[in-house]
């Protein structure tokens, strides 16, 4: 399993609370509901095997995607 990196993340009350009910409702936690939540957003930009395309020496990096772009981006 890849190493997780820890850090600080500061939200409203009100994102919180909401967030607290949509993990519920999908029987996980908050940090496993944001852990999802940004997997699928970094799934979609980047693709499906996004995390080795940036655990690699950072020359091998890929930009996002744009959102009017149609094809992939060259580098992938």
């Amino acid at each position: 399993m890849p190493e997780k990196k820890n850090f600080v993340l500061r939200l409203d009350q009100g994102a919180y609370k909401a967030l607290e009910k949509w993990a519920a409702d999908e029987f996980r936690s908050v940090n496993g509901q944001i852990e999802y939540i940004l997997n699928q957003a970094l799934k979609e930009q980047f693709g499906p095997h996004f995390q080795e395309k940036f655990t690699k020496n950072s020359k091998d990096a890929v930009r996002p995607r744009s959102p009017g772009d149609t094809d992939p981006p060259a580098n992938q």
